[in-house]
């Protein structure tokens, strides 16, 4: 675990250094690009803000992936019953991933109002494609002799699915919920800065808004670093789920 950390930490305090170094000599002034050590004493400076709009993010992000995940489930099980409804509905999940959600987001305002639900719905809307690919592509990748045994044997559709395609379909689940855990903590922010701003909760959206708009680019650069380690640490805790759930079967956690 300790070696394959060392190389991309290497990597970043080479990258930090440089950059340092870079601004200074350069004289780059700090509102067009802040050094990193003048974006971490912005961090602790407005590290209780920055905290508490990480804390309304996540929330968004987690609902709207939680969200992305059940409904994306169930509708890949749906398309997958039938190859008519496969090729009738799936065009439009499809367009879920294609339509461009800073247009959208000013009517999930109208529909749900400013704040946590229209910004969740955003996480959601960006997020739930990937569930259903993975999850659709893993239920049409069951090997059909199995299936032939299963009809052999006289199971029903419903044991079927159950019992050999949801658990094949396993691998390609988790793999698009991977995707879906990023996703939902870039929807949120986009979501943020449309209809974020509710009873006195702003995201970090919000303060990348005001952070632009201040010129407090030190501010803004901490903002989106701590948007990123959100989205990291969903990541982190779906992949390490999908380890946990896959490690003794499936070779692609072996080793």
């Amino acid at each position: 675990m300790l070696r394959r950390a060392v190389p991309p930490l290497a990597a970043l305090t080479l990258l930090l250094v440089i950059w340092e170094l870079t601004v200074r000599i350069l004289g780059v002034p700090a509102w067009q690009l802040p050094p990193p050590s003048g974006i971490a004493a912005a961090a602790l400076a407005h590290a209780g803000d920055l905290g508490a709009s990480a804390w309304v993010t996540a929330r968004a992000a987690l609902t709207g992936f939680v969200a992305s995940a059940v409904i994306g489930v169930l509708v890949a099980m749906v398309l997958a019953s039938s190859r008519l409804l496969e090729r009738a509905l799936y065009p439009y999940t499809v367009f879920l991933q294609t339509v461009p959600i800073v247009a959208v987001a000013p009517l999930l305002v109208l529909w749900f109002g400013p704040g946590f639900r229209a910004v969740a719905v955003s996480a959601l809307i960006v997020s739930v494609f990937p569930v259903i690919a993975g999850t659709l592509t893993g239920l049409r990748s069951v090997d059909p002799a199995l299936k032939d045994l299963f009809r052999l044997y006289g199971a029903s559709r419903a044991a079927m699915l159950i019992k050999l395609e949801l658990p094949a379909a396993i691998p390609s689940i988790v793999t698009g919920l991977r995707v879906a855990s990023g996703l939902a903590v870039i929807g949120t922010i986009v979501g943020e800065f449309v209809a974020g701003f509710s009873e006195g909760a702003a995201g970090l959206g919000i303060t990348v808004l005001e952070a632009n708009k201040q010129f407090q680019t030190d501010l803004l650069f901490a903002a989106v670093l701590s948007a990123s380690l959100l989205g990291l640490l969903i990541f982190g805790a779906v992949n390490l789920a999908g380890h946990l759930l896959l490690r003794r079967w499936h070779p692609s956690e072996k080793g």
